[in-house]
């Protein structure tokens, strides 16, 4: 994988979430110095006891309780060196909602333009790029070209185009946009004090096939640290993806690759192709290309996910784990 020379000043928000905690971790490895937003002060705390071993000059994590509120990130976008790079992951996703707008579209769509809004107030001329995460759902279809046409996921959709209109307005600008398209995003998480609130009974029917298309949360989160410094990539976004993935595929390697897992996974019929004839694909070749992104293999997704699932379980049931994996 590309090496990251520079050294950058970064303000990162929803850092406690799966995606950014390791967005946060793969930058503090490679000596950048990350102020870490988060939404409250229990979530600043777990942040700060993961990451314990950096000191308060690499990060730093400001509480932000409402990201739509006028100049939520004014405060917080100062800092002394100056912040070249924002990196903007905060997206509202809930299963239940009564109240699509409150829920969805108002976290979604003001959180993007604040922090935009933000950098032009008080960081306009240290600010560089912003990199956003939106997601597969704003595009829903092929390319980076594409669209999703329906309004069930408008929160992705109008919240990435919010930046886009953004960055078309008129007026001194200094700083340019990536955005990175993720579609199902798998793989083991960065806080290691989780657990299972339920145990799932074991079936002999894998479950169906929903979003097929796959990304590790490692691979997404080191396209985030090659997106600061690719030269080729201003005003581009990014479809991340590993490629297609079946639930048959993720039980076969569940019971081939985890000690202990042969009896969990549901069986279905081992080695056969769930997928339909009409499933959609996307060309991840331009974030091959132009970010030089290298993705880990289904076995090593999938296995990784399963040894800290396996563990978590036995954790929570009191035992000593016995599961070793080879994919860290």
């Amino acid at each position: 994988m590309s090496l990251i020379i520079a050294t950058h000043r970064i303000l990162l928000t929803d850092t406690n979430s799966f995606v950014a905690s390791h967005i946060l971790s793969q930058l503090l490895r490679a000596n950048h110095s990350v102020r870490a937003v988060v939404w409250s002060l229990s979530k600043a705390d777990a942040v700060k006891a993961l990451f314990a071993s950096y000191p308060s000059s690499s990060l730093d994590c400001p509480v932000v309780p409402d990201m739509t509120i006028p100049g939520a990130f004014d405060s917080d976008l100062q800092s002394n060196p100056p912040f070249d790079i924002v990196m903007h992951t905060a997206s509202p996703f809930l299963y239940k909602t009564t109240d699509v707008a409150t829920d969805f579209l108002d976290p979604a769509i003001k959180g993007t333009t604040e922090i935009l809004e933000g950098i032009n107030r008080v960081a306009v001329g240290s600010v560089t790029r912003v990199i956003l995460t939106s997601s597969f759902a704003a595009v829903g279809v092929y390319t980076e070209e594409d669209w999703n046409p329906f309004a069930y996921r408008a929160s992705e959709k109008f919240a990435e185009k919010a930046e886009w209109q953004e960055v078309k307005k008129k007026g001194p600008k200094e700083w340019d946009l990536v955005v990175l398209n993720p579609p199902m995003v798998y793989g083991p998480s960065a806080h290691k004090n989780l657990f299972l609130s339920e145990k799932n009974a074991t079936e002999t029917e894998v479950p169906p096939n929903r979003l097929p298309l796959y990304v590790d949360v490692r691979d997404l989160a080191h396209a985030h640290v090659l997106a600061m410094d690719a030269s080729s990539t201003s005003n581009q976004r990014f479809l991340v993806t590993a490629g297609a993935v079946t639930s048959q595929e993720i039980s076969d390697i569940f019971r081939k690759e985890v000690l202990g897992t042969l009896e969990r996974p549901p069986k279905g019929i081992p080695g056969t192709s769930t997928l339909l004839e009409c499933a959609f694909s996307a060309d991840a070749t331009k974030v091959k290309t132009m970010l030089r992104l290298e993705f880990r293999s289904k076995k090593e997704t999938f296995a990784s996910l399963g040894i800290q699932l396996l563990e978590i379980e036995e954790k929570k049931e009191g035992e000593v784990s016995s599961a070793k994996g080879q994919f860290e």
